[in-house]
């Protein structure tokens, strides 16, 4: 049996069964290789191939995956990983360009140091923030996501902005 997202168990017969342990066990280090040469990390490699795993087993009731739909399909989560990193860029940047990086990291760390302390602040600040910054959503936008008025949202971006300097501002570990 086989669990299912949307319902019960389901059965899947022994064949098909066996010829997805005979897929994966042909196909997983080749994928984990192809990731890996895309990227150039191993734990990303890992992630992306046992991603690529889940949603073939996912579909196993339409058909056993072929080596094709596995590569597509690691070829458009590779990218999909490659598109998300370069936001989590594009964030720290905008952050740091708003006054909330610190210049003497010259980034020895300070990316890490942004997204730890947006870990650190309430719930509603790091979503404001992020929609903002990393999502680039207007004041507008903004205001429609969190239910409020625009003019409370610059407000409570300029709130959560001081509370993530002062996340930034703390000695590092404490």
């Amino acid at each position: 049996m086989s669990e299912s997202a949307d319902g019960p168990p389901r059965q899947i017969d022994q064949r098909t069964r066996a010829a997805f342990v005979a897929v994966y066990t042909r196909d997983h280090p080749r994928l984990v290789g192809f990731v890996l040469r895309r990227t150039g990390d191993r734990g990303v490699a890992e992630d992306v191939a046992a991603e690529v795993f889940r949603i073939a087993w996912e579909r196993i009731d339409e058909a056993v995956p072929t080596s094709p739909w596995l590569f597509v399909t690691a070829r458009n989560l590779t990218m999909a990983h490659h598109r998300a990193a370069q936001r989590s860029a594009a964030v720290r940047q905008r952050l740091i360009d708003a006054g909330l990086g610190r210049s003497d990291d010259a980034d020895g760390g300070r990316s890490e140091r942004i997204g730890e302390a947006l870990e650190a602040l309430p719930a509603q600040q790091r979503e404001l923030l992020t929609a903002h910054y990393w999502d680039g959503l207007s004041g507008a936008e903004c205001a429609a996501l969190a239910g409020c008025s625009v003019g409370a949202v610059w407000v409570r971006l300029h709130r959560a902005r001081a509370a993530l300097r002062i996340e930034l501002d703390k000695p590092k570990g404490a």
